[in-house]
């Protein structure tokens, strides 16, 4: 199979649920999805109500407080919505990344500790928190024993122990700030081999993300390249390669299809840090190359962006009473058209929730944009 640019776009939004909204269950649409990138409460939300079809936010609340959807510390050490009996194997396929991201950190090592004695601690962090406690209860309870080096020892631990965040309630279930519990009562969460757990989650992100390379994978988890290829290897004849328009050697599952080139891709609003722009190399297939600085920071936030035909062609927010949408170049007559029903539809269900969302990320619109054309619209 000799694949196009376009239908590599396809792809990705196809298996993003992003060609069409599905009627899933919201626990079974996250397991489709691989993960939901949720650094910020609110874009759990705004991903499966781009993806599923007549979405209840109560029904990712109800989720959430009975512990289907875990939220945790996994993929690129940052935070993602994950199915329960998958949080296990990702982070057995994380945990190396994990400790050595915190436990091998000059802010750690300051602390005179060495990575056993943060080991050492995990029992009995796992009894303190088989309630949810703040962060700030759980660094005094560390004060006793390590000092001024408490807030550093719960800088690492909080990142690799196995942990979730609690819900907490509010318009997106998570409020500041943070709460934690421990993860033992999680369904699945038997001890799990890092192999295993790894070939696990590439098998789920080539679900979600495929075809693509090791590069690719590597980018969307930051795990290194001999551990991704011991896994393609692994996997054998549940992986095939496919070839694209660039060098890279690409994979797939093995019956996986791809959407012909002339397949629509209807309008959506995105969130911030949406995977799908997040799960490749480069620009990723659907943000051309000149927009890539806009909606990609260079501190790292990934704004919420305008899909118009498979690619992102602007940003959005919120704004008086409404949304404020920005495209980056002229659009015609029915890509409004698509765009404003779209932001109609999420304008209400903000109203519900948090009519002012992303509210503290509006200082990068004060920094400009190539606004060709901005509108406001209100449900």
């Amino acid at each position: 199979m000799n694949l196009t640019a376009r239908q590599l776009a396809l792809a990705t939004l196809d298996r993003q649920l992003l060609l069409g909204r599905r009627r899933l269950d919201v626990a079974d649409a996250v397991r489709r999805v691989c993960a939901l990138q949720a650094q910020t409460p609110a874009s759990p939300y705004l991903a499966l109500w781009n993806r599923v079809q007549d979405f209840a936010p109560q029904d990712l609340d109800t989720a959430f407080a009975d512990g289907r959807i875990v939220k945790a510390t996994l993929m690129r050490i940052t935070l993602h919505a994950v199915h329960a009996e998958d949080y296990t194997p990702y982070r057995a396929a994380m945990l190396s990344s994990l400790r050595a991201s915190r436990l091998y950190d000059r802010r750690f090592t300051a602390t005179g500790l060495n990575p056993a004695d943060a080991d050492a601690l995990l029992p009995e962090l796992a009894g303190f928190l088989a309630r949810p406690r703040t962060g700030a209860e759980v660094q005094s309870e560390l004060t006793g024993r390590y000092g001024e080096h408490a807030h550093r020892v719960w800088w690492a631990l909080r990142t690799y122990a196995p942990l979730h965040h609690a819900p907490t309630g509010g318009p997106w279930s998570f409020t500041q700030p943070n709460t934690y519990r421990d993860s033992s009562a999680t369904p699945g969460s038997a001890s799990q081999e890092a192999n295993a757990g790894v070939e696990r989650l590439l098998v789920a992100y080539l679900r979600a993300f495929g075809p693509a390379s090791a590069q690719d994978f590597a980018r969307f988890t930051l795990l290194t390249r001999p551990v991704i290829t011991r896994a393609l290897q692994e996997l054998g004849d549940r992986v095939v390669r496919v070839t694209g328009p660039g060098r890279a050697a690409l994979f797939d599952l093995a019956g996986a299809t791809v959407p012909s080139e002339d397949t629509p891709a209807p309008p959506r609003l995105l969130p911030m840090w949406d995977s799908t722009l997040l799960a490749h190399i480069g620009a990723g297939r659907v943000v051309p190359e000149e927009y890539r600085p806009l909606v990609v920071r260079r501190n790292g936030d990934v704004l919420p962006c305008l899909l118009v035909d498979g690619h992102v062609a602007g940003v959005w927010r919120a704004a008086d009473g409404g949304l404020e949408l920005t495209a980056f170049h002229k659009l015609g007559k029915a890509a409004w058209q698509g765009l404003t029903e779209e932001a109609q539809k999420l304008s209400v269900l903000l109203a519900d929730r948090d009519p002012a969302v992303y509210r503290r990320y509006g200082h990068w619109w004060d920094k400009g944009f190539p606004d060709v054309e901005r509108r406001i619209v209100r449900g």
